[in-house]
């Protein structure tokens, strides 16, 4: 019974902090602004990053939406992780997998994100977009709840294997550029600008937020992680 409440205790105390609720309001809204800035990509057509290829190839053959894809993708990769890499998911990991799908399916219907009209315009939605997963990685990253269920993965299998994060993110990105191509997903000019510019952005908005230095020269050394 002590030890129940000895643990009880620290929990309810960190429940009524002020300290939690604005990283919990800092979190929600990094994975709000993501689904925006996904939904910015999907509708630039010019090519997405390679995770929303897989999605979008995935929604292609089952006719689920690519909200839902991305919930069903984040939950395996989060068991695969506790199961095969033993990598415990955090409250951010859950809510990521939970929460950005349907954002993105909601901003997909707005009327106010348009289709782009040709090159220049498709590229410069695309880029407002890239500059928002930079801003909406700053936000949950720095908020400390847990990477996503793709960072949290890649983590495990880094460590798994003994390789780098460089390294086992950018073979298992690969390995999903090809299979959501091979769906139907759409790879293209925005695949390249997303791979040279988005670790820019986390970093500079990392940076901002204040994110620990150590966490810094990790993502300096890794390709940069993204959550979609």
């Amino acid at each position: 019974m002590r030890l129940k409440l000895s643990l009880m205790f620290p929990l309810r105390s960190s429940l009524v902090s002020l300290s939690f609720w604005r990283r919990f309001l800092q979190l929600n809204s990094g994975l709000m602004i993501f689904g925006l800035a996904i939904s910015l990509m999907l509708k630039a057509g010019i090519g997405l990053d390679p995770w929303s290829v897989f999605h979008e190839g995935m929604s292609k053959q089952t006719g689920l939406s690519f909200g839902r894809i991305t919930q069903l993708v984040g939950l395996l990769l989060i068991v695969l992780s506790y199961l095969l890499l033993r990598s415990k998911p955090g409250l951010g990991t859950a809510l990521n997998m939970l929460l950005v799908g349907p954002w993105v399916d909601f901003y997909r219907l707005q009327p106010w994100i348009p289709e782009a009209q040709g090159w220049l315009w498709g590229i410069s939605q695309f880029m407002v977009g890239v500059i928002l997963i930079g801003l909406a990685s700053g936000l949950y990253i720095a908020a400390n709840f847990g990477a996503g269920p793709r960072d949290g993965f890649v983590l495990g299998l880094a460590l798994r294997l003994k390789r780098s994060i460089r390294l086992s993110r950018a073979g298992l990105e690969l390995l999903v550029l090809t299979a959501g191509f091979s769906l139907g997903g759409p790879p293209g000019l925005g695949t390249v600008l997303f791979a040279l510019t988005v670790g820019v952005f986390m970093q500079f908005f990392l940076r901002l937020f204040r994110y620990q230095a150590s966490a810094l020269q990790t993502s300096q050394t890794s390709v940069p992680a993204t959550e979609t």
